[in-house]
């Protein structure tokens, strides 16, 4: 097959590129290399965002990489895929920034139908320098913006738009927005892009006056965007309040919530968490890791999936972001798992990674997971 001759400045880019080029395999083959690329660098072993922290650069390449596999897996990208530089293609497709896995274009349709999803394109523009906000999310449960500049700023050589741009002030009415978790930085492989998640434990109305402040490097005036949002908040959302236990553990589930864009479970644990034979000796059992399956067999991991370096702790209180699925499930059944950790370094056993440190594709390449049959707990969602 013809060669691709193009190169930008993203060698892992061009590989990306030159593997769709060069295959034939369905698009689920095509999700994997993709993920395997670019979705699973992590490159820290402690993978949450803090708010706390504000610290540029935060997100994570998975943002991107999970908004790609759902387009390859919803058909709009194939086998034939031809662009001189990928990330400028994806950049146009609405709303590629900042959708999950899974998210499909009836998903999309029905985000911007209910005011979920919407494209401000608001343009501000101070010594030379314009930003535009691109793309606005907002589901009840989370809220995404992207910025992308269109001229002023120099992002030759390294320079990323996450250097210049201090964290953003965001309010709402008027008051500066408290969360939990989130994060701002660059986009990977989008070099004039920028994007701000803000998760955890938000308490925003369904209607309300969005502001978002932008101070850029060797520009004096702040750069301000104001949108209104507004969504019809038709989210299923369950309190099911179902305790399960084994041993000294036990957790409850205390909320499950599904959005076309998003699912959130909320829960609390306590207890130590119950060893395997496998993790005992030389090794000991991780924290507790919750895998949601739906009625269709569909399962999701967490947004972000954290690694520690240290025993797990005897009380949790999670809040966590999944992908949607894709259609409303009936059910969905809570998996507990754990992973085998050794004790001198906190390796964890089964985790495969390639020669510069990224996860090899699958779930499994995380570490192998010992799942607790006992804890298992299936939450009704609708008739």
């Amino acid at each position: 097959m013809e060669q691709y001759q193009g190169r930008t400045r993203h060698p892992e880019m061009d590989a990306i590129e030159q593997n769709i080029r060069e295959s034939v395999k369905p698009d689920l083959e095509l999700s994997k290399i993709i993920m395997n690329k670019i979705g699973e660098n992590e490159m820290s072993r402690v993978h949450r965002i803090r708010a706390a922290k504000n610290t540029p650069g935060m997100l994570k390449k998975t943002a991107v990489a999970a908004a790609v596999a759902g387009v390859l897996g919803a058909g709009i990208l194939g086998a034939g895929f031809v662009s001189p530089v990928m990330a400028d293609t994806l950049k146009r497709i609405p709303g590629i920034g900042i959708l999950y896995q899974g998210t499909s274009p009836q998903s999309v349709e029905l985000a911007m139908s209910q005011g979920i999803l919407s494209q401000p394109g608001l343009s501000v523009t101070h010594d030379g320098v314009t930003l535009k906000l691109t793309d606005l999310l907002y589901d009840g449960t989370r809220l995404s913006f992207q910025l992308e500049h269109e001229g002023g700023l120099d992002l030759s050589g390294e320079a990323t738009m996450g250097q210049l741009i201090e964290s953003p002030v965001v309010l709402a009415d008027g008051q500066k927005i408290k969360f939990t978790s989130g994060g701002f930085g660059d986009i990977p492989y989008q070099d004039n892009a920028y994007r701000g998640e803000l998760t955890g434990d938000l308490n925003l109305p369904d209607a309300f006056t969005l502001t978002i402040q932008v101070k850029v490097k060797q520009v004096n005036e702040t750069f301000e965007f104001t949108a209104p949002v507004k969504i019809m908040d038709n989210a299923l959302v369950v309190t099911p309040n179902i305790t399960k236990t084994e041993g000294s553990f036990s957790y409850t589930v205390e909320q499950l919530k599904v959005t076309p864009v998003s699912t959130r479970l909320v829960l609390s644990s306590q207890g130590e968490v119950p060893q395997s034979a496998e993790q005992s000796g030389d090794y000991h059992a991780s924290m507790m890791y919750y895998e949601l399956v739906d009625d269709q067999g569909n399962s999701m991991d967490p947004n972000q999936y954290g690694f520690y370096n240290s025993r797990p702790k005897t009380e949790y209180h999670l809040n966590e972001l999944y992908p949607p699925f894709a259609a409303t499930p009936k059910t969905i059944t809570i998996k507990p798992y754990t992973l085998t950790v050794k004790n001198d370094d906190f390796s964890i056993v089964g985790q495969k990674h390639d020669s510069i440190g990224n996860f090899l594709p699958g779930r499994e390449s995380k570490g192998t997971r010992t799942y607790l049959k006992n804890l298992e707990t299936t939450i009704t969602l609708q008739p």
